[in-house]
């Protein structure tokens, strides 16, 4: 009998047929249920992430996007180490439920060793994009899966682990391969840009309509031309193999010297020049020259130089913003802990950038985090740090922490209301002792201006005891709440503002809005806000045609001109019958997920807090 499917384009059947073969050698049977059924437990899950954290963190915002192109079709997104333990997931509640009776979620193993030939632990042995689906799995209780995955290597070549997708074999779709290649690429990417901020980059391609895309070549280059590294494409593209990073020469590639190449550079910079390998192929190319690592020194007083006014930036002619900003003035430079409260997407990150700025530490660092979007398995050791050693899989030359990284600066805490409570406790002992104990390590004194953000109500959040009340008063010295953009008089002004820094980014003159466009952004209530509105516009400034300066509604995608044109969901009405604060809250969290059809990313943004939030709050639903 044949198990295999027809391979979608690109897949060699071959690659299962060798797998099945491994798995036979290794022992195992296709009727076995399980294999010791290898799952970390939760200090060696937190382990595993700390160990892999840039690929964790580099990845997650390519999971939620690719996500959010396939859910509600059953689909969860998986992202494993070298080892073929999984680190993190994305998906549909209904698939994850059943994925998880077969251990497809955060620290099970799916090596080829333990679980037979399937997606994650195949493609990293043989080292490319794989697809199993159906009876394709060696183990026939995965035999109602449909995988497909991508491994994931850093750009000296070494294995860092792979992406995937995985749904119901009876609902797989072959463009799911393709998704699963193209996440592959935009991580890959990703480390790639973050590995190599300062070095001289090349990119190429054999059509210069394809750089600047997922499809481009990238190869960086010491000062003595020594490759240190490539993505994926340029791999490929220059016959490179990783044996080559940091041995060879980009000038054994390319026709022409290393002065030329930099000369290349500067001509390189409007348009891609053609360049000859030594093969004789033609490539476009572009050149990134090395920059200068910033140096921070202390300013220098100019009584005849205007510095510009960061704050006043902000400030396009709202009563509610103006008065916020003449608060925040009063403060400047005087320690106080500033607590921005306001809907997502509001621009509590604009003002806390505006703030860093405009006060006495603005030649210091300013360092973000965003508390909702990291696993609760890395937000110990990403702001506190550890020391060399401190556990197992812990890096040699351990990690100052971004509590550290602030010393002298500006700490910037994003969704604060959503971090967990045993950080909450840590972080209000670095508030009131000025030091912050790293895992493993020593106090160590810091200072900086602490300025935190959310969009959560903290006293229902005090109330369900999920967040401190000691913590948040040491929180809010100053507490600057931001309307939203519904709420906000000058719509027409913030407009402007954003159509001109578009068309400062772009080299070009700011368009207008067309009177149908105006009148469709004054009728809409953005529950995106400010994000909201910056990204419909930034997209529709790329749609205008050479010589045209009038936005229209057929400039703007499709989704942004349904949500425009379409008539908001009416939101749910509490009678006053004595409900609770806590029924009450209840109600519309059923209500907005009814409204989104049971969609949880989209009752969340018509919520406005994060998936993680909802779930949570699902949760306690469920209980009472």
């Amino acid at each position: 009998m044949n198990h295999f499917a027809a391979a979608p384009g690109g897949v060699d059947p071959g690659d299962i047929s060798r797998s099945w073969q491994r798995c036979r050698t290794a022992g195992l049977t296709p009727e076995q249920n399980r294999r010791d059924d290898p799952h970390l437990t939760h200090a060696e899950r937190r382990m595993a992430a700390e160990r892999r954290a840039t690929l964790v963190t580099q990845a997650r915002p390519v999971m939620e996007y690719f996500y959010s192109q396939i859910k509600d079709s059953g689909c969860v997104m998986l992202l494993s180490d070298e080892n073929g333990y999984l680190l993190d997931s994305a998906g549909d509640a209904d698939f994850c439920t059943r994925a998880a009776q077969v251990a497809l979620s955060p620290g099970a193993s799916w090596a080829e060793e333990a679980r037979g030939t399937n997606a994650i632990g195949t493609a990293l042995i043989e080292r490319k994009p794989i697809v199993v689906t159906g009876a394709e799995h060696y183990l026939r209780h995965n035999s109602f899966l449909a995988c497909a995955a991508a491994p994931l290597t850093e750009p000296d070549g070494k294995l860092l682990g792979a992406i995937d997708i995985s749904c119901d074999a009876r609902r797989y779709h072959p463009h799911t391969f393709g998704l699963v290649r193209a996440a592959a690429q935009m991580i890959e990417k990703r480390i790639f840009e973050l590995n190599f901020v300062l070095q001289t980059k090349l990119r190429f391609h054999m059509s210069s309509n394809c750089l600047g895309s997922l499809m481009e070549g990238a190869v960086a280059i010491g000062e003595d031309g020594r490759i240190l590294g490539a993505n994926r494409p340029g791999f490929a593209m220059l016959g490179l193999k990783y044996e080559d990073i940091g041995k060879r020469d980009i000038c054994s590639l390319f026709d022409m010297t290393i002065p030329e190449l930099m000369a290349l550079g500067l001509r390189s910079q409007t348009e891609a020049a053609g360049v000859r390998l030594r093969n004789g192929e033609l490539l476009y190319l572009t050149v990134e020259q090395m920059r200068a690592p910033v140096i921070r020194r202390p300013a220098v007083p100019a009584a005849d130089i205007q510095q510009p006014d960061a704050l006043a930036e902000l400030d396009t002619g709202d009563a509610r913003v103006s008065k916020a900003i003449s608060q925040l003035r009063r403060v400047l430079g005087r320690k106080v802990p500033i607590l921005l409260q306001g809907e997502t997407g509001a621009g509590k990150d604009f003002f806390a950038h505006a703030i860093h700025a405009a006060g006495p530490r603005a030649n210091g660092p300013f360092v973000a985090v965003n508390c909702a979007a990291l696993p609760e398995t890395l937000i110990e050791s990403e702001l506190f740090g550890h020391a060399p050693g401190a556990f197992t899989g812990a890096r040699k030359e351990g990690s100052p922490g971004r509590i550290r990284e602030a010393h002298g600066g500006t700490l910037f805490l994003d969704e604060i209301g959503d971090m967990p409570l045993a950080m909450q406790t840590r972080l209000l002992r670095v508030l009131e002792e000025g030091t912050v104990t790293p895992i493993g390590g020593k106090p160590v004194p810091v200072d900086f201006l602490l300025i935190s953000a959310t969009h959560a109500d903290f006293t229902a959040r005090i109330a369900a005891k999920t967040f401190r009340s000691d913590l948040y008063y040491r929180l809010n010295g100053l507490s600057v709440s931001l309307p939203p953009l519904r709420e906000r008089t000058d719509v027409a002004a913030l407009t402007e503002r954003i159509l001109a820094r578009e068309a400062a980014a772009r080299g070009g003159r700011a368009p207008t809005l067309s009177p149908e466009l105006a009148e469709a952004c004054a009728r809409y209530t953005w529950p995106g806000n400010l994000r909201q509105l910056s990204g419909m516009l930034r997209t529709a400034c790329l749609m205008l045609d050479e010589g045209e300066d009038t936005l229209h509604l057929h400039h703007l995608s499709e989704e942004a001109l349904r949500e425009l044109t379409t008539k908001r969901p009416t939101t749910v009405t509490l009678e006053a019958s004595g409900a609770t604060l806590r029924e009450q809250s209840d109600a519309m969290i059923a209500a907005a997920v009814a409204e989104a059809g049971g969609n949880i990313a989209a009752a969340a943004r018509n919520l406005g807090i994060s998936r993680n939030t909802l779930y949570r709050r699902l949760g306690n639903v469920r209980e009472h």
